[in-house]
């Protein structure tokens, strides 16, 4: 019988994965045959949930959106793994009432700080979901990136906006409500009780490149955001920042 330790099933990475990829699989080489719980927070349609699911683990998505969780789960059963993810209506800030206390070995909360009403009551119900020991995956944007993004592009003002509001925040039409440096991310989860022990850029270069330049030679583009993603000061412009935490106790 096929277990955990035995499936060989490796996500498909690119440049815009692969930082984040190479630490979660660093987590999951330390769990090597054991069978793992695992909970994604607004895992939308399954890009990590479905990977995750066809290398053993057991995965929970909690999502928002009714449409995302029906394609994630067509994308399950098309993979093969619809048994081993379930799909969960809800908001990150109210998993107390979605996922039992102490339960899960891994979380992951990918692109959802910047955007919920409250991040600390999100980290919290986080950190209380996590078996001591139990790791997170937390992936944010980056204020840097977004700065720099709309002064090249000629939105002086907008960047000026995002340099001096205190969450990153550029005015009525940004549709994130916060952003976040290597800073200020790690205070938030150390916050509630993590420790956090790897911080990486996540897009440092694949945003910047034209799609010619990154199409031309993909795999050195993917080399080299490895390169570079744990390395200030090229960390810090990342378009998002990758965060490792744990719960110690």
């Amino acid at each position: 019988m096929e277990t955990a330790s035995t499936r060989t099933a490796r996500p498909l990475v690119n440049a815009r994965t692969a930082a984040v990829w190479a630490v979660l699989r660093k987590e999951l080489e330390r769990h090597e045959g054991r069978e793992l719980t695992v909970l994604d927070v607004g895992g939308g349609t399954g890009g990590f949930a479905v990977p995750l699911a066809q290398s053993g683990h057991t995965v929970t998505v909690v999502d928002a959106s009714p449409d995302a969780l029906a394609a994630l789960t067509r994308r399950a059963a098309d993979a093969g793994v619809a048994a081993r993810i379930r799909a969960v209506q809800g908001d990150g800030d109210a998993l107390a009432g979605l996922v039992e206390p102490g339960s899960v070995d891994l979380i992951l909360c990918h692109a959802v700080l910047e955007v919920v009403d409250q991040p600390a009551d999100v980290v919290a119900a986080i950190t209380a979901a996590l078996r001591p020991g139990g790791a997170v995956s937390v992936l944010v944007a980056g204020r840097a990136a977004a700065v720099l993004g709309r002064a090249i592009n000629g939105h002086l003002r907008s960047a000026s906006a995002l340099v001096n509001d205190p969450e990153g925040h550029a005015g009525a039409r940004d549709t994130l409500r916060r952003r976040y440096d290597a800073e200020t991310a790690a205070a938030l989860l150390r916050s509630a009780g993590l420790e956090v022990e790897e911080t990486h850029g996540v897009r440092v270069l694949a945003d910047l490149l034209p799609a010619a330049v990154v199409e031309e030679d993909p795999q050195a583009l993917l080399e080299l955001e490895l390169a570079l993603s744990a390395r200030p000061p090229f960390r810090d412009i990342a378009s998002q920042l990758h965060l490792f935490a744990r719960r110690r106790s």
